[in-house]
């Protein structure tokens, strides 16, 4: 273990993956994660292409607690080492929820250590923190299965939401393509293979809220016109699909990359002081290259350092909930044990709804 401390143990059970992790600060203070174990359930969700809530929530059971003690090996720690235990409790599927924040509880009262109770997105907000050392401000893109968001993290706690999905998030989008296609599940990933191979200009698909003086995304557009161009090139060969992944990937990254250069361009104006801006782009869709290149491309083009932390911490993880628990334990800011879970949780809770938002909407 690192010289220094504290060292915090965080649980992940929000969805699909089941994860717990250990994170400490290494002598020269520096965040160090010690351990950092995930459980994926892609097989058993693969039948249904999609995530069953009851199946993940029987499947977390089933493995937390030996993955807990894993990640207490791997950190070479035991239970008296650690000062205290932070769980992920909103928002997500309310069964794996409940899983890990009970586990977590079950551990702070036996151990008499203080409880922390995590927002989800607020680990990935601080993903790029845990990795790169970056300073707050800056301005974060958040893009994941059920999120596409634009914020503004001034400080622990203290985010501002400039932009978010009016309908759809772009992770949902990747997988319903993928699903349209029957590629599999996970989508993104799925997609993304297929468009190696495939031609970004076959197919002429709308570039949604590009050029829209606000920040918001919308992706259902993007949707149906990927189902009305397949419908039309049916039947598919496996070239006219790979062509389809990548139009789709193309007008994806396209989208974002517009609305990223307003924002970036918004931070400039309101923070000037700001001499050294970054970006940092977090959650599962932050993987994908193709979207990732437009959003280098326009933090280049804007004087912007851009941070995406690796592939293993833009997906669902527990490194990023343990974390979190640390810049709150360090903060002071602990949680009571009878803290309930929170299905809904948007990072920014004064933010007024966006007109237009749909069921999806209402969530983020």
């Amino acid at each position: 273990m690192p010289d220094k401390g504290p060292f915090i143990l965080g649980i992940e059970t929000s969805c699909d993956e089941t994860a717990a992790a250990v994170v400490g600060r290494d002598k020269a203070g520096r965040a160090a994660i010690l351990a950092n174990v995930v459980h994926s359930q892609i097989d058993e969700h693969a039948a249904f292409g999609g995530v069953v809530p009851e199946i993940a929530a029987r499947a977390h059971v089933e493995v937390l607690d030996d993955l807990v003690r894993a990640a207490l090996s791997e950190a070479d720690a035991g239970f008296e080492h650690l000062a205290a235990v932070a769980a992920t409790t909103g928002p997500g599927l309310v069964g794996g929820l409940i899983v890990g924040s009970v586990t977590a509880r079950a551990i702070a009262q036996a151990r008499n250590l203080p409880f922390l109770a995590i927002n989800h997105l607020e680990g990935h907000a601080l993903t790029p923190r845990l990795t790169d050392e970056i300073a707050y401000p800056y301005l974060l893109l958040l893009v994941s299965g059920g999120h596409t968001q634009i914020l503004l993290v001034r400080g622990l706690g203290l985010y501002e939401r400039w932009g978010t999905t009016i309908d759809d998030a772009l992770g949902e989008a990747f997988d319903k393509t993928a699903k349209l296609l029957r590629l599999g599940h996970p989508g993104g990933p799925a997609v993304e293979c297929a468009a190696e191979t495939g031609d970004p200009t076959r197919f002429a698909l709308p570039r949604p809220m590009r050029g829209e003086a606000k920040l918001d995304f919308s992706f259902s557009g993007l949707k149906t016109a990927v189902r009305l161009a397949a419908e039309r090139a049916a039947p598919l060969d496996e070239q006219a699909v790979s062509d389809l992944c990548a139009s789709f990937q193309a007008a994806a990254a396209a989208s974002v990359g517009d609305r990223i250069a307003r924002a970036l361009a918004r931070f400039r104006e309101e923070l000037p002081e700001i001499a050294s801006p970054v970006l940092a782009v977090a959650g599962g869709v932050a993987a994908n290259r193709t979207i990732r290149a437009a959003l280098e491309g326009e933090a280049n083009a804007a004087g912007f350092a851009i941070v995406a932390p690796p592939l293993k911490l833009c997906t669902d993880n527990a490194a990023m909930i343990a974390y979190a628990g640390l810049e709150r334990f360090e903060a002071g800011r602990l949680d009571p044990l009878d803290t309930p879970v929170r299905p809904r949780w948007p990072l920014d809770e004064t933010a007024l709804p966006v007109v237009g938002f749909g069921r999806r909407g209402a969530k983020v």
